[in-house]
């Protein structure tokens, strides 16, 4: 038996964990990291629209916070410059070409053929003004060369080199380095989206890009 003291003290630390009884400390938790959460994706979902919309130079920060019902302060708390918000704005933009891609090569009859759908979805994505805009238009001059190539690639390489794997293995191409063949045709993608962004008649320039990439695809037809 433990002694009182005057101030109630019995000796024993109070069991302050969370237990189905006593939720009370876990939901205030809960409650937090749901609130960041969304606070988060309202910034991000402000950014696509307004950075699709208007560009990055044209967007300033009060425009970001008020588009997502936020104070400027709640931006910096979780993007600390404009520059970082916009790099989650580029990441989600490049899911929507990802998938795009995914899509437009579902059901393809082979892997080379799967590779050129692929492509193409990317391309038809490309046509869209707000992606191209921050994809394409904004995202190589606002997050440098460097970090942009090492994004295009973490988002898109892995699928590229695997397609082009599944096709040396089938005995379609023949290839034997696929790893660089992948940088290189995503930089062909790249370039060739840079092309449409800048065209006149970017439809046009969309086909000529697309029959460019299945020709250099068919250069590498296994004999």
């Amino acid at each position: 038996m433990h002694k009182t003291s005057g101030t109630g003290y019995t000796g024993q630390v109070p069991d302050s964990s969370p237990s189905p009884e006593n939720p009370s400390r876990e939901q205030p938790q809960s409650l937090r990291a749901e609130q960041i959460a969304q606070t988060r994706a309202a910034l991000i979902a402000a950014g696509r629209q307004l950075f699709g919309r208007d560009g990055f130079a044209a967007t300033s920060v009060e425009e970001l916070a008020a588009e997502a019902r936020v104070t400027t302060g709640a931006l910096y708390h979780h993007f600390p410059t404009k520059t970082k918000l916009f790099e989650a704005v580029f990441a989600g933009a490049h899911d929507e070409l990802l998938a795009a891609s995914a899509k437009a090569a579902d059901g393809a009859p082979d892997e080379v053929e799967l590779l050129a759908r692929g492509f193409e979805g990317f391309l038809d994505a490309i046509l869209e003004p707000d992606l191209q805009r921050i994809v394409i238009i904004d995202a190589p001059a606002v997050l440098g060369l460097a970090r942009y190539t090492e994004l295009d690639e973490r988002y898109a390489f892995a699928a590229v080199v695997a397609a082009l794997e599944a096709a040396i293995a089938a005995g379609r191409l023949a290839v034997s380095e696929p790893q660089t063949l992948a940088r290189l045709l995503l930089g062909a993608l790249t370039r060739g989206a840079m092309l449409i962004a800048n065209s006149t008649d970017p439809s046009k320039t969309r086909d000529e890009v697309a029959s460019t990439m299945r020709a250099m695809l068919d250069g590498f037809a296994a004999r």
